[in-house]
């Protein structure tokens, strides 16, 4: 276990690095790219209600996913975190600037937001540290949304985003460890799991 740990330890400070090393204009294009191919996926178009992370500088950019969303008559929620209960409660926001806070590790959140159950939300924009070819991803290590992805009522699509730069050959997994339906980057979509749906 603790060999696992280490691993995941030194997995993360690499990509970390690698992502640190992107220069904003590399980021946004990508990001612009990866955007292109959700939003132009059987997926999306099916979902009604969206579930993203608001994006931390390094991050890919979710903020054109949820334009789309609302151009498109979609519900965009996001997760509002409890650091003491360690889960994410997801609540709809109708705006990417305003009623926004940051907690925890530098993560934004809405100070507020309408609770959306679990069971309404189509699809989840999942982030990761890293990626596997085979639908396993690495976080920050806090688990949340392994959490969230196995709770019993969430009936969606989980799609990990990420960069292709984030992509590794394999990923230590544990048993709480959730792999994803679909992956998506600024090079494609790739789809592991029987609920998506076939392009």
């Amino acid at each position: 276990m603790a060999d696992t740990a280490d691993n995941k330890s030194d997995i993360r400070r690499h990509l970390k690095e690698k992502l640190a090393a992107m220069t904003d204009a590399e980021r946004q294009a990508k990001s612009l790219a990866a955007t292109a191919f959700l939003t132009a996926s059987p997926e999306f178009a099916a979902a009604r209600v969206v579930m993203l992370y608001l994006s931390t500088p390094q991050e890919l950019d979710t903020a054109q996913i949820a334009l789309k969303c609302w151009q498109t008559g979609k519900t965009v929620v996001v997760p509002k975190v409890s650091w003491d209960q360690r889960r994410m409660l997801p609540v709809e926001i109708t705006s990417l600037q305003t009623n926004m806070t940051s907690t925890g590790p530098g993560i934004r959140e809405p100070v507020s937001g309408q609770p959306i159950p679990i069971n309404m939300i189509d699809l989840v924009i999942v982030p990761g540290v890293g990626f596997t070819n085979d639908g396993h991803r690495i976080g920050r290590g806090m688990g949340f949304y392994d959490r969230f992805l196995a709770l019993p009522n969430f009936m969606g699509v989980s799609c990990g985003m990420g960069f292709e730069e984030q992509i590794v050959p394999k990923l230590p997994v544990l048993d709480h460890d959730m792999a994803l339906s679909m992956l998506c980057t600024d090079r494609g979509i790739r789809r592991f799991a029987t609920n998506c749906i076939s392009p």
